[in-house]
């Protein structure tokens, strides 16, 4: 094999295949301006969540070279050191040095600022009390410098934290305006930023896929059966829709506390073998399949058409 290659070649081929095999092949996807502008959005909302995560994974494991104080400190709270109070403590005090040095009124202030509004005393007097305790430490100037390299980590913290907020908030203005917001977020599991995300690589484009299966096989819900010769293997699917993957994940995931019929088949799924990922990709699976029917009918989810009510597999026993 001579291995040449010139894009002029490749150019050609390609040209030839539409030429011979234009039926075997399928049009790009003519999606409104509407969707496509949806689809920028919230691939750069997500993208920026996982900045926001690289940045806020990178801070904690400096942190505990030399700052194990405010690890502590914010070690129950919901978002951790991603929280505004955190982020907040953490730029008028970089170093454990200036933490120790913070009064219980300074605290309360830098708590306002961060926008609490609850409870401000005692989480003041509280960090105080964190702050003042006896830990492991760095030389001084050792401890001078981290804090400065953990100050140029926070501003990219706090800027992966202000684009993820933006975007957010763009992405949902713009789902809300799309006429197939209602019909997505009546889902169980899904609201404005999962659902944009959901439209952004579905599209609008109604003759984009042919089927239910077509669309399971897109975003990699449906599994892929590979038989050759007397094997046949059935296993998940690898090359898919990575962005929609991911976003069905959190969809089944949250779907298990909205909806008992989601409840139901997961556990169902469960008692048959599947492992968790497994049940709720099968779970994200049937979901895809009923957004697939709802779209094309302009219909609303209803609890009682996807997920009835299934027989008893034995009733004389539960009877008796």
């Amino acid at each position: 094999v001579a291995r040449k290659k010139s894009d002029a070649v490749d150019a050609a081929v390609l040209a030839n295949i539409l030429r011979t095999d234009m039926a075997a092949h399928r049009s790009l996807p003519a999606d409104s301006e509407l969707v496509q502008a949806i689809a920028v959005l919230a691939r750069a909302q997500q993208d920026a969540v996982w900045d926001r995560g690289q940045a806020h994974n990178r801070l904690p494991s400096q942190l505990r070279e030399f700052y194990p104080a405010i690890l502590e400190a914010f070690a129950q709270h919901k978002h951790g050191l991603c929280s505004r109070e955190a982020r907040t403590i953490l730029a008028a005090a970089p170093t454990p040095a200036k933490a120790a040095r913070l009064t219980g009124r300074r605290l309360q202030a830098l708590l306002k600022q961060a926008g609490r509004v609850r409870g401000i005393q005692a989480e003041a007097d509280r960090l105080h009390e964190v702050f003042q305790r006896d830990y492991l430490h760095q030389p001084p100037q050792v401890e001078a410098a981290l804090g400065r390299q953990t100050t140029a980590l926070l501003r990219q913290l706090n800027t992966a934290c202000q684009n993820a907020n933006e975007l957010e908030e763009a992405t949902a203005h713009a789902f809300a305006e799309h006429p197939d917001a209602q019909v997505i977020r009546s889902f169980p599991g899904l609201g404005s930023l999962t659902g944009a995300r959901v439209l952004a690589e579905i599209g609008d484009d109604r003759t984009r896929f042919a089927n239910a299966g077509a669309l399971k096989a897109y975003a990699g819900s449906a599994p892929v059966t590979r038989a050759s010769g007397k094997s046949c293997v059935v296993m998940s699917r690898k090359v898919k829709n990575q962005r929609l993957a991911a976003v069905g994940y959190v969809w089944a995931f949250v779907s298990l506390t909205k909806s008992s019929g989601a409840r139901a088949h997961y556990d169902r799924r469960r008692e048959a073998g599947d492992r968790h990922v497994a049940a709720q990709r099968n779970l994200f699976n049937r979901f895809m399949g009923m957004l697939f029917h709802c779209l094309q009918h302009g219909q609303l989810y209803d609890e009682t058409k996807a997920f009835p009510m299934q027989p008893l597999e034995n009733p004389a026993t539960i009877a008796a």
